[in-house]
C-alpha cells in the first residue's frame, strides 16, 4: 500500500496473551504433520499396543470368573499386573515414540534454518525460549498421547477393577508411568531439536538421532569389552534410560549407578540446550 495514500492503520484488534505465543507455530505444525497419510497411519498404529495391554488387563483381572465357567475351579492369572507389565508397557510406546520423532523432529527446525525464517519469527514480539518451546511442544504433545496418557489410562482401569486398597498401594507405578515417559520425551525432543538445528538436511538429522543411540551404544560395549569396564554404558542413551526405569518400577539390576544414570542424563540434556541456545538465532554468521 502506498504510504501517500495515508489509509494504513495498525492492528487494533485482540492481541494473543504472552504466556500462550508459543502455541501458535504447534498449530501450524500439526496441519502438516497430518497431511502426510503415513505420519497419520503410524500415529494411528501407536495405539494398537496400549489397545492390547487393556485386553491383557481384563483378561487378568477376569481370569478367575472365566476359570470358574470352564469348571477350572480356583486357578491364579498367569499375567501379573505389577511393575514390570507396565515396564515393558512403557519399553514398546517408548520404542514408537523414538521411531515417531525420528520423523517428526528433524524437520521441526532445520526448514526454518534452511529458508532463513528465524528472522521472521525473531523480529517479533517472540523470543527465542517462546520459539523453542513452541516447536518442542510438537513433539511433547505428540509423544504424550502415547506414551504416559494411555499409561496411566491402562492403571487407572486396572485400579477401577481392583479397588481402592490396591490403588492407593501402588501409586508408585503411576509415578513411575509418569516420570519415567517424560525423562524419555524430554531426552528424544531435546536431541531432535539439537540436531535439527545443526544439520540442514532433515535425512542426514534423522540418521545422526539413530547414530547417537545405536552406533554410541555399540561404542560403549566395545569399550567394556575391550578394557572389562561397565562404566562404556555411561554413553548408552538406551541403558541409562533403563536403570532410571528399572528403579523407578522397583526391580533390580544394573551394573551403573542411579547417581551415574541421572548425571549423564542432566549432561545430555544440558548439552543439548547449549547448542539449541548458540544455533537459534536472528542472524548468522557466515564466514
Amino acid at each position: 500500500m502506498a504510504v501517500y495514500k495515508r489509509s494504513y492503520h495498525g492492528y487494533a484488534g485482540p492481541l494473543t496473551a504472552e504466556w500462550s505465543r508459543f502455541a501458535i507455530i504447534p498449530r501450524y505444525a500439526y496441519q502438516d504433520l497430518f497431511q502426510s497419510k503415513i505420519m497419520t497411519a503410524f500415529f494411528v498404529l501407536c495405539f494398537a499396543p496400549p489397545i492390547v495391554f487393556l485386553f491383557l488387563i481384563y483378561i487378568a483381572d477376569n481370569f478367575a470368573s472365566f476359570a470358574q465357567m470352564m469348571n477350572q475351579g480356583q486357578v491364579s492369572s498367569p499375567i501379573s499386573i505389577n511393575g514390570l507389565f507396565f515396564l515393558i508397557f512403557l519399553n514398546i510406546q517408548g520404542t514408537l515414540a523414538f521411531i515417531l520423532t525420528a520423523f517428526v523432529g528433524p524437520s521441526l527446525i532445520s526448514s526454518d534454518l534452511a529458508n532463513r525464517a528465524l528472522p521472521l519469527y525473531l523480529c517479533r514480539p517472540f523470543s527465542r525460549a517462546e520459539y523453542v518451546a513452541g516447536k518442542m511442544s510438537v513433539l511433547l504433545v505428540l509423544l504424550s498421547l502415547i506414551t504416559w496418557v494411555p499409561g496411566l489410562i491402562l492403571f487407572g482401569v486396572h485400579a477401577s477393577l481392583m479397588g481402592r486398597a490396591w490403588l492407593f498401594e501402588n501409586l508408585w507405578i503411576a509415578s513411575g508411568i509418569f516420570l519415567g515417559a517424560w525423562i524419555w520425551i524430554l531426552i528424544i525432543s531435546l536431541l531432535a531439536l539439537a540436531l535439527s538445528a545443526w544439520i540442514k538436511w532433515k535425512i542426514a538429522a534423522g540418521a545422526l538421532l539413530l547414530a547417537v543411540f545405536f552406533v554410541a551404544a555399540g561404542f560403549g560395549e566395545a569399550i567394556n569389552g575391550v578394557l572389562d569396564v561397565s562404566w562404556g554404558k555411561l554413553i548408552n542413551l538406551m541403558y541409562l534410560l533403563e536403570t532410571i526405569w528399572r528403579h523407578l518400577f522397583r526391580i533390580g539390576g544394573s551394573d551403573i549407578s542411579q547417581t551415574s544414570a541421572w548425571t549423564m542424563l542432566a549432561l545430555i540434556l544440558a548439552g543439548c540446550l547449549a547448542l539449541l541456545y548458540r544455533k537459534v538465532r536472528a542472524f548468522e554468521v557466515v564466514k
